[in-house]
């Protein structure tokens, strides 16, 4: 499972003109899957993203998780982490997880996150989606856990 976070203070994702899910402030999370995948990979996961200690506290050092602020949490799937572009000209995906296996991940993370107090909102699985954002610092994180 590959997570790419940013820190944000908004972000939201559009499909076919609307608006499917939006924050303010908080991380996006970009989450691929790949076929090894497990559900307790995905609730390690949920685990490591809800403690992490990325926002400032009083003395300007990053201390505080998305609880202690009042964050939100936006997940996209995006099947591309897992593209490899190592040779040729067109990325390979035969790394990314089927549908019939990340679907059921994915809608695993979103509860997991959910369950831990936090504010989700979602894009839709394998929809085009576009994704805007304000990175906060900026702060990405390449979070990866594997079985």
């Amino acid at each position: 499972m590959r997570v790419v976070l940013q820190r944000v203070s908004r972000a939201s994702v559009t499909i076919e003109g609307r608006v499917s899910g939006t924050i303010e402030g908080g991380f996006c999370l970009l989450v691929g899957f790949t076929h090894s995948d497990t559900p307790a990979i995905v609730a390690w996961m949920a685990e490591k993203v809800a403690g992490l200690r990325v926002f400032s506290d009083a003395e300007d050092k990053m201390n505080l998780a998305l609880s202690d602020v009042g964050g939100a949490v936006l997940v996209v799937s995006q099947f591309t982490l897992y593209g490899d572009a190592a040779k040729g000209r067109r990325p390979s995906f035969i790394d990314a997880a089927r549908p019939e296996t990340a679907i059921p991940l994915y809608d695993q993370f979103c509860g997991e996150l959910r369950s831990r107090g936090l504010q989700v909102a979602t894009g839709e699985f394998g929809a085009m989606m576009q994704v805007e954002l304000v990175n906060d610092g900026p702060v990405t994180l390449i979070l990866e856990r594997s079985a």
